[in-house]
């Protein structure tokens, strides 16, 4: 079984994981409402996913309309 002959120092070893850094989420146009959202979510604008409503997006109450 093969064992280290010394330990490996810490700059090496981030060279070594510096592939698995994690990246931006890619961003994809949103079909409904043209907007920017993440692949597979809904969108956070209008709330649409696959062609279908699918949340329920709420207005801030200096937004809503007066009655």
């Amino acid at each position: 079984m093969g064992v280290p002959k010394r330990r490996v120092s810490h700059a090496r070893q981030g060279e070594r994981r510096s592939h698995l850094a994690i990246g931006l989420p890619r961003l994809d146009e949103c079909p409904h409402c043209h907007e920017r959202k993440q692949q597979h979510h809904a969108c956070p604008n209008c709330g649409y996913y696959a062609g279908r409503p699918a949340l329920e997006i709420r207005q801030p109450a200096d937004e809503r309309p007066t009655t």
